[in-house]
């Protein structure tokens, strides 16, 4: 069966493995989720499947494992993603250490079908059991084309199964035809066929299969005249993301009230019943303060994802990355980078990752080490913290609110930040291999499935609790001991003048001279010209495990300072030492100043991570988090002098 041995899962020797093969949005990981009831991601746009995903399904009496490979338009490959397909499904010698299926499911687009049988066509030259999954033949017949499914099947050779977007009926015949893949026929053996070219027997093959071609969809038409304009589509773009920002502050606010009054509620509950004073703060301070002080940012978090899901959706994504060919090519890139960056404001590393499907690997390296320049999805809490704090929920620009915009502001940063950091790599990294053309699909406008989008914003939220329950957990609970340690004694606190029965008193006495603030002041000659004091110092390293600590870190300090009010606890902090000793901490100029840091910084170590395995080397990691923190100090530090001078 299998000429290279077992694969990434561990199966039985007797246990079937399909490959899942077509091109990009043919509709392949939506099949793969049917079949196996996993969550891979999907999107209408393509490059949102870059590696291979694995799953077991059930056909007939058997299990089977089944692959979701990246899309891809012919077995020639050019880029990381497709030497993924080509290493699954070419039988040569020299993917020798790749497990061979014992049959391919290829899906053909029966919209795009002369486009899709050029992939059929080189699959077939492998020999392997094939079968053809039929997709989009709604889409297709709403647009005026049809095509005879049991003449395209004896045009081509082999069985087709018609799907609609995963529809039960034909995904349980297609798992019927799983079980029965020794009756499969034979695959025709073809010459070699170029994909990209109309041959004849492409030709052939659609006139026996009464294909008629969809006409143009008027709808696409008509919005793609507007979406697609230079000038008009990329003020549209801008606009949707505007009037996005605008509702983290007027419909996830109130929402973000509730849930940081129930976490103040059970703060409160556990300092009042728990006995054992040190319990009692970790529980109150480290769980409800720190953690729960980053829980009450979930409304922000899903409003995020319900967007990306919405345009990914609709079928946007690809109208924005044609529409930033343009941009991006006047930075060095192409339009591929630009679907690698816009997955990056979820986050960098699925960001990183997209970055396999650009063939060249000058542009790859670019766009990695840009990409955490993007804003990611844990910049959020802080964003939300800090802009709260500049700026009052009141405040208007025009018929706009204040906070909204200015987080408009701090995205649209990010996102120039990334442009002028690709076009200095990509000027570093020389010219490349020469141009390679840029093809991208460009999906019909179809409405969002709502169970799609819940399952896209469920996942996301529950990966922002999981951090929340295993990183941020630890981080926090560490911090919280540095916070409370040394241990300080009566005598201790009467020697120096603090009663010790005054709870708030004790607690501010402590966190001033615990181990953390040893450690923030030892930061001070780094972090005092941008305006931050050790409590500062404190968050910004915390935050390299992850971003969202910082929010954790300052709430556990409030907490310590007044558990009785934290949050104006927090606005009231004045420096503690130094030169502006009992000044405002959090002056405009250093709230502005640490929004920039947050901006340009790259403080998150699973990012990094990231970088080194995608790159095979520590050099590209550590180039990125150097740069990143020069032009966050730098960008910081300029901001604090001038916001200073002005004000």
């Amino acid at each position: 069966m299998s000429r290279h041995g077992s694969g990434s899962i561990a199966t039985s020797r007797d246990t079937r493995r399909f490959a899942i093969v077509g091109g990009p949005n043919s509709g392949k990981t939506t099949l793969f989720n049917a079949l196996t009831g996993l969550r891979a991601k999907t999107g209408n746009y393509p490059g949102v499947t870059v590696a291979r995903y694995v799953g077991h399904a059930t056909a007939g009496d058997a299990r089977v494992l089944i692959e979701d490979l990246p899309g891809t338009y012919s077995l020639d490959a050019l880029s990381p993603d497709e030497v993924i397909v080509t290493e699954v499904v070419d039988t040569h010698e020299e993917y020798a250490g790749t497990p061979t299926p014992d049959g391919l499911v290829v899906l053909l687009d029966a919209t795009a079908l002369q486009r899709s049988l050029g992939l059929l066509a080189h699959v077939l030259q492998t020999g392997l059991p094939t079968l053809v999954v039929l997709t989009f033949g709604d889409d297709l017949a709403r647009r005026g084309g049809g095509v005879d499914t049991a003449a395209l099947s004896a045009a081509i050779g082999v069985r087709v199964i018609p799907i609609v977007s995963g529809h039960r009926v034909g995904v349980a015949a297609l798992c019927e035809a799983l079980a029965e893949v020794e009756d499969w026929p034979a695959p025709p053996v073809l010459p070699p066929v170029e994909p990209a070219e109309t041959t004849g027997w492409i030709r052939s093959v659609l006139t026996r299969a009464g294909y008629r071609a969809p006409r143009l969809d008027a709808r696409t038409r008509r919005i793609d005249a507007v979406l697609l304009h230079p000038v008009i589509g990329t003020a549209v773009f801008f606009a949707t993301m505007f009037l996005f920002f605008q509702t983290i502050f007027t419909v996830a606010a109130p929402l973000q009230g509730y849930i940081e009054t129930f976490f103040g509620w059970l703060g409160g509950l556990a300092s009042e019943r728990i006995a054992n004073p040190w319990l009692a703060s970790l529980v109150s301070d480290a769980l409800f303060g720190g953690v729960g002080g980053v829980l009450v940012f979930l409304p922000q978090i899903a409003l995020l994802f319900i967007l990306i899901a919405l345009l990914e959706g609709v079928g946007y994504m690809s109208r924005a990355a044609f529409l930033m060919d343009r941009v991006m090519g006047s930075v060095g890139l192409e339009g591929r980078a630009f679907v690698a960056l816009l997955s990056s404001v979820a986050c960098a590393i699925p960001g990183i990752m997209a970055t396999r499907t650009l063939p060249s690997a000058r542009d790859r390296i670019a766009t990695m080490m840009v990409a955490p320049l993007m804003t990611c999805a844990a910049r959020l809490p802080v964003y939300v913290l800090l802009v709260g704090m500049l700026v009052p929920a009141e405040s208007r620009v025009g018929p706009f609110g204040a906070q909204g915009s200015l987080m408009f502001g701090l995205y649209l940063l990010g996102a120039v930040a990334a442009m002028t950091a690709g076009w200095v790599f990509a000027k570093l990294g020389g010219r490349g291999s020469g141009v390679i053309p840029f093809y991208m699909e460009m999906p019909s406008y179809r409405l969002p499935r709502l169970k799609t989008v819940a399952a896209a914003v469920r996942e996301a939220c529950f990966a922002f609790v999981r951090k929340v329950g295993t990183i941020i957990l630890v981080t926090t609970v560490v911090l919280w001991a540095l916070l409370n340690l040394p241990i300080r004694g009566d005598a201790d606190l009467a020697a120096a003048g603090v009663d010790p029965t005054n709870d708030t008193a004790v607690s501010a006495h402590v966190v001033e001279n615990s181990y953390a603030a040893d450690l923030g002041r030892a930061l001070n000659p780094v972090f005092e010209p941008l305006g931050f004091d050790w409590r500062i110092n404190v968050g910004v390293l915390s935050s390299l495990a992850a971003r969202e600590v910082f929010v954790a870190t300052v709430g556990q300090v409030a907490a310590a300072e007044d558990p009785e009010d934290p949050a104006a606890a927090l606005e009231a902090m004045t420096v503690s030492d130094g030169p502006r000793e009992g000044e405002p901490l959090f002056t405009p100029a250093a709230i502005l100043s640490l929004l920039v840091f947050f901006v340009f910084a790259l403080q998150c170590m699973s990012t990094v991570g990231a970088l080194r395995r995608e790159t095979g080397t520590w050099r590209w990691p550590a180039v990125a988090f150097g740069y990143m923190f020069v032009l966050a100090w730098v960008a910081s530090f300029i901001a604090h002098t001038v916001v200073s001078a002005v004000i």
